[in-house]
This record gives C-alpha cells, structure tokens and sequence, in this order.
C-alpha cells in the first residue's frame, strides 16, 4: 500500500507543477508578450517621428 501512495503522491506533484507551468506560460502568451509588442511599436513609432523632425 506504501508503493501505491509513494507513486500516487509523485503522480499528483508532477500533474500540479506542470499545469503550474502551463499556467504561467499561458499567462505569458496572453498577457505579458502583447504587451512588450505594444510598447515596442510605441517606441519604433517614436524614433520615426525623431527621425522625421531632425530631417525638416
């Protein structure tokens, strides 16, 4: 009964951390990653514009 709960209990740590990580990876993807994108364009468009004033 021992070798049952040892592997039971190693089964549900493995199943916790990977939904854990597909959580946070998910969240990534969602979240965090079109938010750099946002920013990133915002700070291409600022540097054309930079660009476009020094030239005039």
């Amino acid at each position: 009964m021992a070798k049952g709960f040892g592997k039971g209990l190693l089964t549900g740590v493995v199943g916790t951390v990977a939904a854990a990580a597909g959580a946070v990876f998910a969240f990534h993807k969602t979240v965090i990653e079109p938010e750099e994108k946002k920013a990133a364009f915002i700070e291409e468009n600022r540097k054309k514009a930079a660009r476009r004033r020094v030239a005039r």
